[in-house]
């Protein structure tokens, strides 16, 4: 089948079964939607074929190494170069850049940079849309912030957040990733496959939750973007970004120390009960998917396999995984198996979502985790369709 036709058929399954747990298909609007496809599928073109969007790619990519080459001199003084040596990859290579580009972060944050771009790019993101401000500024700082710090720069208005527009929130939480990680990602995978997934992400985002969820600007309150850490000092704020850099660094190492073990202990499991790994058996049920958006089929059970790592533990181990198997891979399986990778759309990411609402808002973290499994199911169909237009370019 020709890459055309994939997308064509990935496309449609995806708004069916969108669809098909919609909220109020009265109000979809489809010329939206139409709109939406139309300018992902321009990027996407851009990103993965046109030269000049190939050579910006390339100096994004150029600038996270960079980051990536200013922190490991702070690796390096704390641990006596044992990156140089090799040693500890993913704590040192991987992990600990988190730090340093969370401050960054702050930084920008302090001097009241970031909130600017936000409005300005929102702004310009409702236009195409059909969303309100609110789901168009959730959408860039999400993208900036991160899935868990972003709510706090809507302190303000949580409390009178619908339930609605919280699931909308939650859900783009769930279905892109943050600056802060990205150079992790790009030790891992090919940068330009990353930088793609950021883009692609937020607009599959639109579309997939412009069916679950159709909301209308005329629906949502008045907005306040509060700055986050207005109070403090630049000390006092740089502190607390490199605290959190740190903290997120570590919960990710924890998570996969823990579900690398215990997935290497299923698989010793079921290779003695049934003589197929958990893994292996888990491929077969998203053989299917891993077909829809086009991964050659001598790609498939590779990447089927590593898809569901992904959903029920997260992007990291799952990456781990692809770079095990990435040279048996061909260039078109590994791109599209790459994209679906970069987002938070796993189990895990419910917990991590609701908790920092909740840190906020009592009610409003009890409302999110009663959205749990459909969170969980609109965050993978974005990740299906972003692969899916990678592909259609691959």
């Amino acid at each position: 089948m020709s890459p055309l036709l994939h997308f064509v058929l990935t496309l449609g399954v995806v708004c069916l079964l969108a669809l098909l747990v919609s909220h109020d298909r009265q109000r979809i609007r489809y010329r939206y939607l139409l709109q939406l496809v139309v300018i992902e599928a321009v990027l996407g073109w851009f990103l993965l074929n046109a030269e000049s969007g190939q050579r910006g790619v390339a100096l994004f990519a150029g600038f996270f190494d960079t980051l990536l080459r200013f922190a490991a001199e702070g690796a390096n003084f704390v641990f006596g170069n044992m990156s140089q040596q090799g040693l500890a990859f993913i704590f040192l290579g991987v992990l600990c850049p988190i730090i340093f580009i969370s401050a960054l972060i702050g930084i920008l944050q302090h001097f009241r940079i970031l909130p600017i771009v936000i409005r300005i790019v929102g702004t310009l993101l409702s236009k195409v849309n059909g969303m309100g401000k609110l789901e168009s500024f959730n959408a860039v700082s999400t993208l900036i912030l991160g899935q868990s710090e972003n709510f706090i720069a809507y302190k303000g208005v949580l409390s009178d957040i619908s339930p609605r527009r919280l699931y909308t929130m939650a859900a783009t939480a769930m279905s892109t990733v943050s600056l802060s990680i990205v150079g992790a990602y790009m030790t891992m995978i090919d940068a330009r496959y990353v930088v793609a997934a950021l883009i692609l992400n937020m607009f599959s985002t639109f579309i997939v939750l412009s069916i679950i969820n159709p909301t209308h600007p005329g629906d949502e309150p008045d907005i306040k973007l509060d700055k986050l850490h207005e109070d403090q000092s630049f000390f006092e704020m740089l502190g607390e970004y490199i605290l959190a850099g740190f903290k997120v660094a570590m919960i990710i190492a924890a998570m996969l120390i823990g579900f690398i073990a215990l997935i290497a202990a299923v698989n010793a499991l079921f290779s003695t009960l049934f003589g197929h790994s958990f893994q292996q058996l888990l491929g077969w049920v998203f053989w299917p998917f891993a077909w829809l958006i086009g991964i050659p089929a001598q790609d498939i059970l590779h990447a089927a396999g590593i898809m569901a790592t992904k959903l029920v533990a997260n992007e990291f181990v799952a990456m781990i995984e692809l770079k095990k198997v990435a040279a048996e891979m061909t260039p078109r399986g590994l791109g599209i198996l790459s994209v679906f990778l970069v987002s938070f759309a796993n189990f895990a990411s419910i917990g991590i979502v609701a908790g920092a609402i909740k840190g906020l808002n009592a009610d409003q973290g009890n409302v999110v985790s009663r959205f749990g499994w459909k969170l969980v199911y609109g965050s993978t169909l974005v990740s299906l369709l972003s692969a899916g237009f990678a592909g259609l370019f691959l």
